[in-house]
């Protein structure tokens, strides 16, 4: 039985800070908790959640070890540690572990979400933004195989056009959306019913 709670997932990389700026401000107070990967070295993502939190309509934190996921705020994976999502009896909470770089990063977002596709499936949403490389593909592919809504940023408004392109050449992407329209995934996402 899946979870009518709905998550969202975002993972970014290079020129993700002032995406994720973007998306985040232009969100209404009430929208399904979401989980945000940014690669970041450790000392720079809790002045960063800060500093979104200051000027976003949601709250905006970095995670800490059995935070409880709720609407209306995004919590941010601490650099130099993975986030996983996990399902409590009535409520996601997310782990902030140690581990191995995984695609060459900690926090990883395949991590991020490959634990969403196992604990929310078709009740997530995952959105893979600009960044090099290719972190984050596989995983959206697992979400949108376990019935997740999956969205990529488009290529004119990337900084660096690599996570989202090798998840769109894998089949992992429903929809494709410019950088100004993500956050209408976002509140859509606490729309939609259960598939």
């Amino acid at each position: 039985m899946w979870p009518s709670e709905k998550i969202v997932a975002i993972g970014t990389s290079t020129g993700g800070t002032q995406a994720l700026d973007t998306v985040l401000r232009m969100l209404p107070a009430t929208v399904p908790g979401i989980v945000v990967v940014q690669h970041m070295p450790a000392q720079f993502t809790s002045t960063f959640a800060e500093r979104l939190n200051t000027h976003c309509k949601i709250n905006v934190r970095e995670a800490k070890n059995g935070d409880r996921v709720e609407a209306g705020l995004a919590l941010i994976a601490p650099g130099g540690k993975h986030m996983l999502v996990r399902r409590g009896p009535s409520h996601y909470f997310v782990e902030v572990v140690d581990g191995p770089p995984v695609n060459r990063h900690r926090p990883s977002v395949d991590v991020l979400f490959r634990s969403v596709a196992v604990c929310a499936g078709p009740a997530a949403t995952g959105i893979i933004m600009t960044g090099m490389g290719d972190d984050g593909a596989r995983g959206l592919k697992e979400m949108r195989d376990a019935g997740a809504h999956t969205v990529a940023q488009d290529e004119k408004s990337c900084v660096v056009f690599g996570m989202p392109k090798v998840a769109i050449e894998l089949g992992a992407v429903n929809q494709t959306l410019p950088l100004e329209r993500i956050h209408e995934a976002v509140v859509a996402a606490g729309k939609r019913l259960p598939a």
